[in-house]
């Protein structure tokens, strides 16, 4: 996709004029940066000292090591994985391949790379998502937990190979600082996790060409940070690993400056990104746990390095942790809402491993569990490992006694019922910071699971770049659980990454008592001249949730969508579908009686325009039934307010 002088123009207002002199002055050090390229400092006697205490390894529970070695082994057998699309290179990779669409990234210097053009470069993720090195953790750790050296030296051997493709400045892994933020947190990982093999030493800091490396990765970060409205998980994952280099590899003269930088951008952005509550102000929930991942990463870095954390970032981890205990459901999914591209700030554990689980088991370890949370059964390899580097610290904070279910800052309400009846109600900001990147159009959408299964679905992503239908259905109003007037989305689209006009909503109810009827309304002005109302009650006693949509302004066009999840089964008998599924081999069902005033259809798996589909990953699209409504919305009449009701039966 090439961006038009159109966007480039809306892109433009959506910024300040801080964030538009910062920019000036990016675009100027890269036309000097091209001219010429420093040379690394030397340096003698450089040491890593940041190792693991020695009965870590042996705490690493049984389970969660072999998940891990099975997927080393896999690794070391060529075959990996990344947003639906195999690969069986990993043996001797290609850096700049996209197997997706066979495209080779261009070489030359790094900014001329157009890695938005997917005809000219490929799909950008699938190309960078190897190169974060994140696989290699996997085969550093397989080889502290083994001992065996053919993980460790297949570890070297790509990091040999990698370095010497790619040059500083050169080619398309020199262009985003959230790719070089977390590949150094990766090294400084795979360092740490090789150091009893013999070669580590050599590999890392008595190697001219790794230091050379580390250093420009590090000056690059501090040169090019994400700025202003920018400023969401990309700067977070920057300071993360800028710190998490400066303390480990602390070999240079601007060692001391590039860790105290961070710091305090990490601090600083952690909070600006973290409502009060504790949730993620991107409402995206993968960048919660993204954000949290690389947030617990960094501070086990500062404190493996006796550099003091400042109480508030540890403040903002606690209720980022707290949070996420609050918002899952019994299987410990938590929502579905906003962007999610499967990234990851940390990995040293194989596939099957629950990732909401482990950082909830790493939150229990570090900060300690409440009464309230959810019980985790997983087992995983991350926590002992961040838990000996973390320093137990005292905390002046009061802690939910009980579990929230409303979160005001964040306009997220969560209502539960019996048998594991579990919903989400959205009422909140449209996004984070002026262009709202990882926004969906989705305001007073509802997500509703039955024991973790998917009943009322949100969508998910499927993608970013390359496929503009695709992108804009998938963050549509129409694509998410709530009412479509006139055709239109709430909020205005005017990029991929960026809304320019954003629908305001406020929760005017959000009650959920211990018994009796639980009752969330809300409201929001999306739809010029209209207000949309919506009002969810759950009565637990029966096991109903009632929705009721009210539109108040003139008469318009009106079509409210309900997308199932993918293992739901749906026969749909004029406004009355009845739904089957199965889970854990028992069989499950319930009646979504519809509002009787707009005629429904069923639609599954459609591509022209898109409809009826569910994203569980990144890359990944499978078909799905939804049920639309089609009909009008006078505010004036009986018409205008609209009753849905779902049953789920004993």
């Amino acid at each position: 996709m090439t961006l038009s002088a159109g966007w480039y123009l809306r892109r433009l207002s959506r910024m300040g004029p801080r964030e538009v002199g910062g920019r000036v002055g990016d675009a100027v050090r890269r036309r000097r940066w091209r001219l010429s390229l420093p040379d690394c400092p030397d340096v003698t006697g450089a040491r890593f000292t940041a190792v693991l205490p020695a009965d870590v390894i042996a705490a690493v529970p049984a389970a969660a090591a072999k998940r891990l070695i099975a997927e080393a082994d896999r690794l070391m057998a060529g075959h990996v994985e990344y947003f639906g699309v195999g690969r069986d290179d990993l043996a001797d990779p290609d850096w700049w391949y996209d197997p997706k669409t066979g495209r080779r990234a261009p070489w030359g210097y790094a900014f001329d790379v157009p890695y938005r053009n997917e005809d000219a470069v490929g799909d950008i993720k699938q190309i960078w998502e190897l190169s974060r090195h994140q696989y290699l953790t996997v085969l550093a750790a397989a080889y502290a937990l083994t001992g065996n050296e053919r993980y460790a030296e297949r570890v070297a051997e790509h990091l040999r190979l990698w370095w010497a493709a790619n040059a500083p400045l050169r080619g398309v892994h020199w262009i985003s600082g959230i790719e070089l933020g977390i590949r150094l947190l990766s090294w400084v990982w795979i360092r740490r996790l090789l150091d009893g093999w013999a070669g580590a030493a050599a590999l890392f800091e008595d190697n001219p060409v790794a230091r050379n490396q580390i250093w420009h990765h590090q000056r690059w970060l501090a040169a090019f940070p994400s700025r202003g409205s920018s400023a969401n998980n990309h700067i977070i994952a920057e300071a993360a690993g800028q710190l998490a280099a400066a303390c480990a590899f602390n070999w240079f003269p601007s060692s001391v400056r590039w860790r105290d930088g961070a710091l305090r951008s990490l601090e600083r952005h952690l909070r600006g990104n973290t409502f009060d509550s504790g949730l993620n102000r991107e409402l995206a929930t993968e960048y919660h746990g993204l954000v949290l991942e690389l947030g617990l990463a960094a501070v086990a870095e500062a404190d493996a390095a006796d550099v003091p954390v400042p109480a508030s970032l540890r403040l903002t981890l606690l209720r980022m942790t707290d949070a996420l205990a609050a918002v899952v459901d019994g299987r410990l999914r938590p929502p579905r809402q906003g962007d999610a591209d499967d990234g990851h700030g940390l990995i040293v554990d194989g596939a099957g491993t629950d990732r909401w689980g482990s950082l909830l088991a790493t939150g229990d370890a570090v900060f300690g569990r409440l009464d309230w949370w959810p019980a985790v059964t997983g087992t995983d390899v991350r926590t002992p490992l961040l838990a000996a580097l973390i320093k137990p610290t005292e905390l002046s904070v009061t802690r939910p006694v009980s579990r929230p279910h409303h979160f005001a800052d964040a306009g997220l309400t969560i209502l539960r019922g019996p048998d594991g009846i579990w919903c989400r109600c959205d009422g909140g900001p449209h996004g984070f910071l002026s262009i709202a990147a990882h926004a969906h159009a989705d305001a007073l959408a509802v997500e509703v699971r039955h024991d973790g299964v998917d009943v009322l679905a949100d969508p998910g992503t499927y993608c970013y770049h390359g496929q503009p239908e695709w992108r804009q259905y998938f963050r549509s109003t129409l694509g998410h659980n709530t009412l479509q007037l006139d055709g239109e989305d709430q909020s205005v689209s005017g990029g991929p990454f960026l809304w320019t006009r954003q629908a305001r909503t406020r929760v005017l109810v959000a009650d959920a008592p211990d018994e009796g009827v639980a009752t969330w309304c809300a409201e929001h002005d999306g739809y010029q001249g209209s207000v949309h109302r919506r009002r969810v009650e759950l009565a637990p006693d029966v096991r109903e949730l009632r929705v009721v949509d009210e539109v108040r302004g003139p008469r318009r066009s009106a079509r409210l969508a309900f997308h199932l999840g993918p293992a739901i089964a749906a026969e749909l008998d004029g406004n009355r579908a009845e739904l089957t599924w199965t889970r854990d081999g028992e069989d499950r069902s319930a009646v979504l009686d519809l509002p009787g005033q707009l005629t429904w259809r069923a639609h599954r798996g459609e591509s022209g325009p898109p409809l009826g589909w569910y994203s569980a990953g990144f890359g990944q699209k499978e078909p799905a039934t939804t049920l639309v409504g089609t009909g009008f919305a006078d505010g004036a009449a009986p018409s205008g307010e609209f009753t849905t009701v779902l049953r789920f039966r004993g």
